[in-house]
């Protein structure tokens, strides 16, 4: 049927509602139970149990089916917490509510009361006594209400993704689930939960490109974070020995399966800890997730399984590109051997590319992908890394570690620079970087500077990808299935 059709005979069915006096958007009902909560309570009482139930219940949402019998009909209502079956028959509610009834649509939203019963099917049904019409939908579902599968319109409409595909409304309740998990480990570990600006002037705390904008009042450029991570370190300088923010960061960049520009992130940092207290940590909360959530330590993620039973493996940037990219341990003491290595790969290395960045271009492209189980991948060169502390024997590899599942990072992870001295040069080699056309090197930040100088203890700190995170608990093969409202190139109508 065209549309233009369908709007014609929702006009007819809207204006002769009207007409009877029936209100199209009441708002004077209250709801005291939902689907789940009867189902819960009477699921295991047969026909004659039920029988004896005295008690009238109320519930409210949107009218998915109607199978019509004449004079008493069929009805699935779908609330916030599942759907439950009604039947309305004339008699019982009356001509008046039955005469309503007939004119609403699917997709409308109702309001139903009565007792429960089994039907011969078995199923647990209201036996409805009172129903009104709460909302009037001008809109039809989907054709196929059952199953909305474009993907661009449900991203699009992600409020028709959510009333269509319940399995799309669990994979958000999960992702509710798993920050309050995050909270409730981190703060039973002693940890704050803060919260630190979104407008900065210095886009600082990670190597990206930022959203700029423009402050009218100050008559200043202010950036979208980029990283909450100066300002949460400020506040390890100011005594706040253990903080977090689960926050909204900014990153100019490409969009992906794996990459939105706004995203979420949780960023915790520790005083007197060490990047290995956190590796600890990190296995600890996610294992403590992994069994609250999914009652197992093991579970399906696309093709394969994943297992997170500690200890996970550790290795180094450079022996993991020995072992995945079968590298000869000869190219990394020579860095003309290096970028000719990196070269027949195929990779795009400029002449005055630092070893660093050359070794992180070959791991990307040989190494990540094939860490499918849980790894933390450590010691990475001091080059891509301007906020880590040195390590003591290694001073060109920091203390740092990523966490990499089914090859993509999760989690990244430090031992903190607080040389007030050293961090002065690495900005000013991240500002060289910039002069040399890189515009995700690192900004110089006096105040942040000036805060090291009044002495910030030695800390560890990390940011977990938690829209990445969520796709591996909730099986999602691409970022936008876990998120409510992925950007979207804008769609003229």
């Amino acid at each position: 049927m065209e549309e233009s059709e369908l709007f014609r005979k929702k006009k007819e069915k809207i204006e002769s509602l009207k007409a009877d006096g029936i209100e199209l958007y009441p708002n004077d009902v209250r709801v005291k139970d939902t689907s789940a909560s009867i189902i819960s309570r009477f699921a295991h009482l047969d026909h004659d149990a039920l029988a004896t139930i005295d008690e009238r219940f109320t519930i409210a949402g949107r009218l998915m089916a109607v199978r019509d019998f004449g004079k008493g009909s069929f009805i699935m209502i779908q609330d916030r917490a599942g759907r439950i079956q009604a039947f309305v028959r004339k008699n019982q509610v009356g001509e008046t509510t039955y005469s309503m009834f007939k004119r609403l649509d699917i997709g409308d939203i109702v309001f139903v009361g009565g007792k429960i019963f089994r039907t011969r099917t078995n199923e647990l049904t209201i036996d409805a006594d009172e129903l009104r019409l709460l909302s009037k939908a001008i809109r039809p579902l989907p054709e196929k209400w059952h199953g909305l599968t474009d993907i661009e319109t449900r991203y699009r409409q992600r409020h028709l993704d959510l009333i269509v595909n319940p399995h799309v409304k669990e994979v958000f309740q999960k992702r509710s689930r798993i920050i309050q998990l995050m909270r409730r480990f981190l703060e039973e570990r002693d940890f704050l939960e803060v919260e630190t600006p979104m407008m900065q002037p210095k886009a600082g705390g990670a190597m990206a490109r930022p959203f700029k904008t423009y402050h009218n009042a100050l008559g200043m450029d202010f950036y979208l974070r980029i990283a909450p991570e100066l300002y949460l370190k400020r506040l390890i300088t100011g005594g706040f020995d253990r903080v977090y923010e689960i926050n909204r960061n900014f990153r100019n960049e490409g969009i992906s399966t794996i990459h939105n520009p706004e995203f979420t992130m949780l960023e915790f940092y520790q005083a007197y800890a060490t990047y290995d207290d956190l590796m600890a940590l990190t296995e600890e909360m996610f294992t403590c997730i992994a069994r609250e959530l999914l009652g197992s330590l093991k579970f399906p993620y696309q093709e394969t399984e994943i297992d997170l039973t500690p200890p996970w493996p550790r290795i180094t940037v450079k022996d993991a590109i020995m072992k995945y990219g079968n590298i000869s341990p000869d190219v990394f003491g020579n860095t003309g051997r290096l970028r000719a290595c990196a070269r027949d790969l195929g990779l795009n290395i400029k002449d005055n590319e630092s070893p660093g960045k050359i070794m992180m271009a070959i791991f990307e492209k040989e190494v990540e992908a094939k860490l499918i189980q849980p790894t933390f991948v450590t010691h990475y060169p001091v080059e891509v890394s301007p906020l880590s502390r040195k390590n003591s024997l290694y001073p060109e590899l920091v203390d740092r570690f990523e966490l990499y599942i089914y090859g993509k990072e999760i989690a990244n992870a430090f031992s903190e620079l607080n040389d007030p001295v050293d961090q002065r040069e690495r900005f000013m080699m991240q500002l060289k970087e910039r002069e040399a056309g890189d515009d995700e090197a690192h900004e110089m930040d006096e105040d942040y500077i000036r805060t090291l100088e009044y002495g910030m203890p030695p800390t560890a700190g990390e940011g977990i990808g938690i829209d990445r995170l969520v796709m591996l608990f909730t099986n999602a093969a691409s970022i936008r299935d876990v998120i409510l409202f992925p950007l979207l190139r804008t769609k003229e109508e």
